[in-house]
């Protein structure tokens, strides 16, 4: 048996299971709901039997034909099995709450993480599964001079520093991060196997609706089109954004040709169910007459060569002086026909849609109004047009420009300009969406975030991740005395919220402009699986609590919040209740008190308040006597609340 099995057993309290969302073990439930004959078991490393597929059954179900050894179209590189495996292993890390970096902790619905990104995902699985609204990245282009990160987690520290050769150019230690050159044999395949996993957890997370725009260049825009095109699905292409980041001339140190572009590649979740704003139309100067009735138009002919010809809508107009016009003498004799019916016609003169005007010969021509602001029925629109593939007017010496303003100096290499993605966010057409960036960089997406909600009124949310990576020495951020890149993006998005309600006080108080900062770090919780024979005997006593030494009641409150699939944004409240701290989480939705010792006085505070689920220390109660009174309590107060022990 266990320890953590016996810590659960005969006390009426269940164990919570703390760590990600387990993808592997959902996917084999879900196959076997369809196929039970293939499920089987095999040992983990703990010896402990698992659900497992029979996958040469699985294909006698899936296949009439086996199709191993027949050449079919494929998109493979090397390591791309592993890159798979890995965006389906758990992990057992979580995230703790920063209280001192962040801003309105208690308020704010904003999120910044600092750790790596694809841990990070990971651990989202379970809180925002199908619930972001977007996804902006902008990660590493691969031009042979930037960084991938490295995710070779199961090697040690000092085995990734050695094999990986983890220094910048001066020899310091670079955080999470390998240099990729161009000169290594598996120099696509390296930055493959970075994204392959972060894309295919990032799916997960979008809502049906949802879209993702990643920027990219040609280094890698090909295999990170192919690669969404396996993870998208390739019905779900959207567009291949081509992005004027330059200004002037263009980039001079490009082959052959000046280059002045990128590209923004855009996947949708389910391209049917995804609707796009559209932008103002450009050509407003056309729009030059104007009436009391419906404001600005202008006058197109009633008579176009181009409308494909139909008898029913060839017919003479009566003019004002009695006389009449047929569709051919409004187009110089050509056979020709009215883009209007009889029946619309009449509503069109009723409702003072036509002009009749005179030409030099004596022939009437008939012209309809086309207002800006109103439609050929009558009814009032929002005169736009589809976007365009080609986004301009938004360059990345503007982004340097307004870090350098926010900052004081430019910090970051190539920053994106804030109205780009504020172009991007601003096609959502959802109410209040929740934006995710898990490259989060300078924190340029959470800026514009910020503007477009001052700018709006809206209540978008932003969710950023970046690493802690080390400033370069002798850099310009370190004299100013930062350490780390995560630093610098928070400072940015404080400094960009202060500019914001400096410029708008009218909105101080009403809008959301902090965030609530986590930072990845191993689990809260000590490993309880070994088995007895493993346990060396002066460890007995370590394994009393299971709680890690250092960690306080709020980084155990949400990593459970994490793990029973809570939001990070929710709002907590901590009260005393008999002198020790209970966690309320969503007015109810969780309860939870972490002391050594809780008294029945406690207990019976939180079951009264009927919370849909408690958690406890397991270690809070001396015996399984005290465990069983604890379910007795919940029983007589409050039944329907799931109580669990940690």
């Amino acid at each position: 048996m266990t320890t953590e099995q016996y810590k659960g057993e005969h006390t009426g309290l269940d164990l919570l299971k703390v760590g990600s969302k387990d993808v592997f073990t959902d996917n084999i439930s879900k196959i076997g709901q369809l196929f039970p004959e293939v499920l089987t078991e095999k040992r983990d490393k703990h010896g402990r039997l698992r659900p497992a597929i029979d996958f040469e059954k699985l294909k006698q179900f899936l296949s009439e034909e086996i199709v191993d050894g027949r050449e079919s179209y494929e998109f493979t590189w090397v390591g791309k099995r592993e890159a798979i495996a890995e965006a389906g292993r758990p992990t057992t890390k979580t995230l703790r709450p920063n209280l001192d970096e962040s801003i309105d902790f208690d308020k704010s619905e904003n999120i910044f993480i600092t750790g790596d990104n694809l841990e990070v995902l990971k651990i989202l699985q379970e809180s925002y599964l199908g619930k972001i609204d977007m996804i902006y990245i902008d990660p590493p282009y691969n031009t042979g001079k930037d960084f991938v990160y490295s995710d070779k987690f199961q090697k040690t520290d000092e085995e990734l520093k050695e094999e990986m050769e983890l220094l910048d150019e001066e020899g310091h230690q670079v955080v999470g991060l390998t240099k990729n050159e161009k000169t290594s044999a598996r120099y696509h395949s390296d930055w493959l196997n970075m994204m392959y996993p972060r894309l295919r957890l990032a799916r997960n997370l979008l809502k049906d609706s949802g879209v993702i725009f990643i920027s990219i260049d040609d280094n890698e825009q090909s295999n990170l089109k192919a690669i969404c095109d396996e993870i998208f699905g390739e019905e779900n292409f959207v567009a291949n954004l081509v992005w004027l980041n330059k200004e002037g001339g263009g980039s001079s140190d490009s082959k052959l040709f000046r280059l002045k572009h990128e590209y923004i590649l855009c996947y949708s979740k389910s391209i049917d169910l995804l609707e796009i704003n559209g932008v103002e139309i450009t050509n407003i100067d056309r729009y030059v007459l104007s009436d009391e009735i419906r404001g600005k138009y202008y006058l197109q002919k009633l008579g176009m060569g181009s409308i494909q010809y139909s008898e029913s809508l060839d017919y003479p107009i009566e003019c004002p002086d009695g006389t009449f016009v047929t569709p051919s003498q409004n187009n110089s004799g050509q056979k020709a026909c009215w883009r209007w019916s009889k029946e619309k016609l009449k509503w069109g003169i009723d409702n003072e849609y036509l002009i009749f005007k005179k030409d030099k010969n004596g022939i009437w021509t008939v012209y309809t109004k086309q207002y800006l602001n109103y439609d050929n029925n009558g009814a009032r629109i929002d005169r736009t047009q589809r976007p365009m593939g080609v986004v301009e007017n938004f360059s990345s010496t503007q982004g340097a420009k307004q870090t350098q303003i926010l900052l004081g100096k430019g910090y970051f290499n190539y920053p994106k300009d804030s109205n780009l993605i504020k172009y991007l966010v601003d096609r959502l057409t959802v109410n209040s969406p929740l934006i995710l960036d898990f490259f989060g960089g300078s924190g340029t997406t959470a800026d514009a975030v910020m503007q477009l909600n001052a700018e709006d009124g809206g209540n978008r949310k932003f969710i950023l991740c970046t690493l802690d990576e080390a400033v370069a020495e002798k850099s310009a951020a370190k004299e100013a005395g930062y350490e780390t890149i995560d630093q610098i993006s928070r400072e940015r998005i404080r400094r960009a919220a202060a500019k914001i309600q400096e410029e708008h006080p009218e909105l101080v108080g009403k809008q959301d402009f902090g965030f609530k900062a986590y930072k990845l770090d191993s689990s809260n919780f000590k490993d309880v699986s070994d088995r007895p024979d493993q346990f060396i005997q002066g460890e007995l006593f370590d394994s009393v609590s299971n709680v890690k030494e250092g960690r306080t009641g709020l980084d155990l409150l949400f990593q459970i919040m994490l793990t029973w699939g809570m939001e990070l944004s929710l709002a907590i409240d901590s009260t005393k209740v008999a002198g020790v701290e209970v966690f309320d989480v969503d007015q109810g939705s969780l309860m939870a008190c972490f002391e050594d010792e809780i008294s029945e006085k406690v207990i019976r505070h939180i079951a009264q308040a009927q919370p849909l689920r408690a958690v406890f220390r397991d270690s809070s109660f001396a015996n399984s006597a005290d465990k069983i009174n604890v379910g007795e309590i919940f029983k007589e107060l409050s039944p329907n609340t799931k109580v669990k022990v940690v």
